[in-house]
C-alpha cells in the first residue's frame, strides 16, 4: 500500500497574495475594469497593498482612469489610503495632473491637507510641476465641500 494522501490543502503561498494584489494594481494602472472587477469579486481587498504601499486607487489616480476611480470609491476604497511615503492618491493625481480624479477624490472625502514623507500636500506637489489648473480644481472642490457641509448643518 501506498502512502496515505493527504486531503488537506496546503496553504497557498505568500507570493500568491502578493501576485494577486499586484494584478489588481496592474488593472487600475493600465484602466482594465474588467480585471479589477474580477480580482474584486474573488474576494480580494481593494485596499490591498503591494510592497511600497500603493493601492489600486493610488494607481488608478495617478495615471488619471477616472471609471476606475469611480469604481474604487463606489466600492468603498480608502481615498486616503498612503503608500510609504505617505502619498495619497490625491497627491499623485495633484501631481500628474489629472483635475477630474482631484475633483472625484475631494468629493469623497479625501484629505487635502495631508502631508506625505516630504511635508507635502496635494497642493504642493501640483505647484511643484507647475498645474496651477490643477490647484483652481482642489480650490473649486473644497469650496464645494465646505458648501455641501453648511447646507446640512
Amino acid at each position: 500500500m501506498g502512502a496515505p494522501v493527504n486531503s488537506a490543502e496546503p496553504p497557498p503561498p505568500q507570493d500568491a497574495a502578493a501576485e494577486t494584489v499586484d494584478a489588481l494594481l496592474e488593472a487600475a494602472r493600465y484602466d482594465d475594469i474588467d480585471d479589477l472587477m474580477s480580482i474584486a469579486s474573488a474576494g480580494v481587498s481593494l485596499d490591498s497593498k503591494d510592497s511600497e504601499g500603493r493601492t489600486a486607487l493610488h494607481m488608478a489616480s495617478a495615471n488619471g482612469h477616472l471609471d476606475i476611480v469611480d469604481y474604487l470609491i463606489r466600492n468603498g476604497a480608502d481615498v486616503n489610503a498612503y503608500n510609504l511615503e505617505k502619498n495619497t492618491p490625491l497627491h499623485w493625481a495633484s501631481l500628474n495632473g489629472h483635475i477630474e480624479v482631484v475633483k472625484r477624490l475631494i468629493l469623497s472625502g479625501a484629505d487635502i491637507s495631508s502631508l506625505n514623507s516630504h511635508e507635502k500636500s496635494p497642493v504642493d506637489e501640483a505647484v511643484s510641476r507647475g498645474k496651477m489648473d490643477v490647484i483652481d480644481a482642489i480650490n473649486e472642490a473644497a469650496a464645494q465641500v465646505d458648501l455641501a457641509r453648511t447646507q446640512v448643518s
